[in-house]
């Protein structure tokens, strides 16, 4: 074993027991620190592996986290200036880089496989908010986190999905178009579900939402559509920075909501983890069995279950803050983030495994290559 592979397993099992000893003495000042640490050690030490480092960014994300649990101050405001101003902002940079990999042959992609399309934005806005309100009546939540449950569930399709469905040897060119649609669709389509579902837990402002969506999503998309048409291939230095952004974007967001819901999520966490969990995994699996029932191909039901699994959680973390609740509506979109992007790299990775007789067209094609450039890291 290298040495260096070595030191980090030693490092990663001295802050372990350094973080279990602390909390047993109730030392919690040092506590969050030596899990921090811990999370740290094990995120370089992942990234050591080929296999492995995908899970590096959802492991550095879970290190931020350990420190706005136990010293939220420190991630609620900056003087008098409350860092949930950088919410909105953070997200809306965030899609423009998501409109700066996409091209109009993405969306004129609806004519060449219309019955995948179809299929994945139905399935996608079907069975993601109908689990999300039966989860809400499984479990007791107080009524804004239920909320929370129905907003993830409502949102469209993640950016991470492009990367996952890249590594599953899945349909790349069908999953950049679902993501496409489902985004621009979900001006109306979210708000539509929030007041079916979520209205009798809270207030919903249908048109404020539609506005809130358009501003944090379509614009910066639209945006990023139009760079990428007059500067396609002008601005490397644009392509390079992107992906680094968005992860630090995604990061700073949850951290913030962490921080702003700790005291919520001290009283409901284990149980919202688990819900966040059940709804995820769920749209993996009817996802999968819809495209199957649908008679579709190996590789476009993997694309379909990929897609309906994973959602745009900064959207929800970015329109809980719209509406004023973001320590409270905003957990479940918080906690969907590193969950999905641990089942959805781990499900990946297991279909890789069992790659598709055509895997190498799938992977080898030229639309393949085109959309992982910007988007492979914003998982």
């Amino acid at each position: 074993m290298p040495t260096l592979n070595r030191s980090l397993i030693i490092a990663c099992v001295f802050f372990a027991l350094c973080f279990i000893l602390a909390t047993s003495l109730n030392a919690h000042l040092y506590a969050g620190w030596l899990l921090m640490m811990f999370f740290v050690s094990l995120a370089f030490f992942l990234r050591r592996y080929e296999m492995l480092k995908g899970y590096s960014f959802t492991v550095m994300i879970l290190a931020a986290v350990s420190l706005a649990m136990y010293y939220p101050q420190y991630f609620v405001s900056v003087g008098e200036v409350k860092l949930s101003i950088l919410i909105v902002p953070l997200m809306q940079l965030i899609m423009f880089g998501m409109g700066t990999g996409l091209s109009i042959d993405d969306f004129l992609a609806v004519v060449k496989m219309p019955k995948g399309v179809i299929a994945g934005v139905g399935c996608h806005y079907l069975i993601m908010p109908l689990v999300a309100f039966l989860i809400t009546r499984l479990f007791s939540f107080h009524d804004e986190v239920a909320a929370g449950i129905i907003l993830i569930g409502s949102c469209p399709n993640g950016l991470a999905s492009n990367v996952m469905t890249y590594l599953a040897r899945a349909n790349l060119a069908l999953s950049v178009t679902l993501t496409a649609i489902s985004t621009f669709i979900s001006p109306l389509v979210t708000p539509l579900f929030m007041q079916l579902f979520a209205g009798e837990y809270v207030h919903i402002d249908f048109w404020a939402m539609v506005w809130d969506i358009t501003k944090i999503v379509i614009l910066p998309v639209c945006a990023g559509l139009v760079f990428n048409r007059f500067f396609h291939g002008r601005s490397r230095l644009l392509d390079n920075i992107m992906p680094a952004i968005s992860m630090i974007g995604i990061g700073l967001i949850i951290v913030v909501i962490t921080a702003a819901g700790r005291d919520s999520l001290l009283v409901v966490g284990g149980y919202l983890i688990l819900a966040v969990i059940i709804h995820n995994i769920s749209g993996y699996f009817f996802g999968y069995w819809s495209a199957r029932m649908l008679r579709m191909e190996e590789k476009d039901c993997r694309t379909i279950a990929i897609e309906v699994g994973l959602q745009n959680a900064g959207l929800g973390s970015s329109l809980a803050l719209a509406m004023g609740k973001l320590s409270t509506v905003g957990l479940a979109p918080a906690i969907f983030a590193p969950v999905m992007n641990i089942t959805g790299s781990s499900l990946a990775l297991w279909w890789r495994g069992r790659p598709l007789q055509n895997a190498e067209e799938s992977i080898d094609s030229p639309n393949a290559d085109e959309p992982i450039t910007s988007l492979r890291n914003h998982e």
